[in-house]
């Protein structure tokens, strides 16, 4: 049976190219060096991505924000708070959903984290969201 939650269908194919390229160019300010410039661009990619999916997330009253990524080792790093904090298909919709989309989308991408994971010691979980 084909997936129909609204992360597995978000469009992300007008927003983003499929080859992963910049959909505007030249977003890497100032005197940025190599690695920096790389690393502004690849931060840019994702955040396109992230706000094409960022609805479909929402529509399940739950919420998604970028809070880092790393070029180097291809890290992204988000937050999913409102209805993902408890939601028992949030760490499908990470890894299967974003996760998935973002690796087709652009080169280099080779991790998902929610920062939830990395709080306070825990395993699992988020922040708390009021």
């Amino acid at each position: 049976m084909p997936d129909t939650s609204p992360i597995a269908s978000a469009e992300v194919t007008d927003d983003i190219p499929a080859d992963g390229s910049s959909a505007s160019p030249g977003t890497a300010k100032g005197d940025a060096t190599g690695d920096e410039a790389a690393q502004a661009v690849f931060h840019e990619k994702v955040a396109q991505v992230v706000k094409v999916i960022r609805p479909a997330i929402q529509a399940d009253q739950g919420d998604i924000f970028l809070r880092d990524t790393d070029a180097s080792s291809g890290l992204v790093t988000v937050e999913l708070t409102g209805a993902c904090v408890d939601c028992p298909a949030s760490t499908q919709t990470l890894k299967q959903g974003l996760e998935r989309i973002l690796k087709q989308r652009i080169d280099g991408v080779t991790e998902v984290r929610h920062v939830g994971k990395a709080l306070a010691g825990f395993d699992e979980g988020t922040a708390v969201s009021l």
